[in-house]
Parts: structure tokens; C-alpha cells; sequence
């Protein structure tokens, strides 16, 4: 029998392509009605956001949460009064390229409405969710190498990399680091090939905001959990089903794992 995993949330903020209409608006203007320029926009939106991500991190038992809105409405990863070029409103995509009209500006009023819809409604979900939960994993994918709008632009990226918080800010207990990284190698081992083997703890990044955000609120043990998406969706072309479903068992051993080192902690 499976352990059980009621105890466990899971946060997926990013696999969405979806824009609200107002947002489309602001982004296209006339050009929402043409087809291809629509269709074009919203595939960059999903490709640079955390693709299939809800398939790879939504599993039975646990209590799951999926944004429903790209991250290019609003960022739920990053602190709601984060005015930074990619921060929670972005001006541009990753590769720097520009999101909306030139010369376009979100006046505060609009600012505000747009996160009281986006980045609200999501954070009122997430505080019903975490009440009794014992663990909070946030799911993302990262690009195979930095993007232009990264800490390590043109670098190659980990298979795997866990976002624990820092020594003076650990949004789960140093103590369980290495644990956490050595179940996670051993769960996904089936996946870990040829220049995709290596599993990282803080790099490129240490913290994820929603991890940080919801320990510190509630005292949750929390942490991010990025996936290369080299391994299942290479230079984005067909995303690879056979690999989804992998990652997929992958990281259902994986939290079963953390789970059980926070329970025991």
C-alpha cells in the first residue's frame, strides 16, 4: 500500500500559456483577433514558462494546487510588491524581449487590479491548502542553459536542482539537505542520462519565494524543485510523453521520500 500523502502539498505556479483577455488586450491589442498572432503569443508565454510541469509534479493523495494564469499575468513566485524587471508584472520574456506594445505602461490602478485577480486569488488558495500540511513542495522546470533574464546567463543547468533557502534562511532544515538530495538522485535515477546526471542543491538558485513566503507565515517545511527541461521537452520541439511519465513516477518516489525525512525530523 502507497504511504499516505494528505499531509503533503504540492504547488505547481508556472505550466500555464493562458492569459486573461485583458492581459491578451494589453499584450496585442487588434492583433488578439488574428489567429497566428495569438496562437504565437500564447505558445512563447507556455514555452517560457514551466511547461507540463503539472504533469510531472500532480499525484494521487497529495493536495495540489495548478495556477491557472501564465506567469506573464503575474509571477506567484516572486513577493507581491516586486516592481523588478522580472519581477512579479513582467515587461519582457526571458529572452528580454518585449511582452507588450512599445511604450506601453501598467498604471498603478491596473497593477494593482491585475494582482487583487491573479496574485491574490492564488495566495488565498495556498493559505486553505497549507492548514495541517506537514511538507509544501513547489514545482517548476528551468531551461537547459540561463536564459538573457537569469542569474547564470549561457551556463548549463543541473538535471534537478532543490531550492531549500539558505544557511541563514532555510525554508527546510539544513539537517535534511543532503537526504533530500540523495532520495531525490535515487528517485529519479532512470531519468539521469548522458549530460543530465548531475542533481544540485541552490544552484543556480537557493530559494524559492513561494517556499520562503509560506515557511515563514505558517513555520511549513518547504522548498522548490526545478527540472531541466532537457529532459523531456529538448530545444521545444515534441514534448516527450514516455520521459513525462517517468519524471512523473520519479518525483512521486521522490516526495514520498521527503515526506517520510520530515516526518521523522
Amino acid at each position: 500500500m502507497p504511504p499516505a500523502r494528505d499531509d503533503l502539498l504540492i504547488l505547481a505556479p508556472h505550466p500555464s500559456g493562458a492569459l486573461p483577455a485583458d492581459v491578451l488586450r494589453e499584450m496585442l491589442g487588434a492583433g488578439r483577433f488574428d489567429t497566428a498572432q495569438r496562437e504565437a503569443l500564447l505558445r512563447r508565454v507556455f514555452l517560457e514558462g514551466d511547461p507540463h510541469t503539472d504533469l510531472i509534479f500532480e499525484l494521487p493523495g497529495v493536495r495540489f494546487l495548478q495556477a491557472p494564469w501564465s506567469r506573464f499575468a503575474a509571477d506567484l513566485n516572486r513577493h507581491r510588491d516586486d516592481g523588478a524587471d522580472n519581477g512579479v508584472i513582467k515587461l519582457t520574456d526571458f529572452a528580454r524581449q518585449p511582452l507588450y506594445p512599445a511604450g506601453f505602461a501598467l498604471s498603478p490602478q491596473a497593477r494593482e487590479a491585475r494582482l487583487r485577480r491573479v496574485w491574490d486569488a492564488f495566495d488565498h488558495q495556498v493559505e486553505a491548502e497549507i492548514a495541517g500540511a506537514r511538507l509544501m513542495i513547489v514545482g517548476h522546470a528551468m531551461a537547459s542553459h540561463g536564459p538573457a533574464l537569469g542569474p547564470d546567463t549561457g551556463a548549463p543547468r543541473p538535471a534537478l536542482t532543490i531550492m531549500p533557502g539558505t544557511a541563514a534562511s532555510p525554508t527546510i532544515a539544513p539537517e535534511l539537505w543532503e537526504g533530500l538530495r540523495e532520495a531525490c538522485e535515487a528517485a529519479f535515477a532512470p531519468v539521469l542520462t548522458g549530460d543530465l546526471t548531475r542533481v544540485a542543491v541552490g544552484d543556480p538558485w537557493t530559494t524559492d519565494t513561494l517556499s520562503a513566503r509560506w515557511t515563514a507565515r505558517t513555520g511549513v517545511p518547504a522548498f522548490g524543485l526545478e527540472v531541466n527541461v532537457g529532459l523531456y521537452f529538448p530545444e521545444w520541439g515534441v514534448p516527450d510523453g514516455a520521459a513525462l511519465r517517468e519524471l512523473n513516477a520519479g518525483f512521486g518516489r521522490f516526495a514520498d521520500a521527503a515526506l517520510a525525512l520530515v516526518r521523522e525530523g
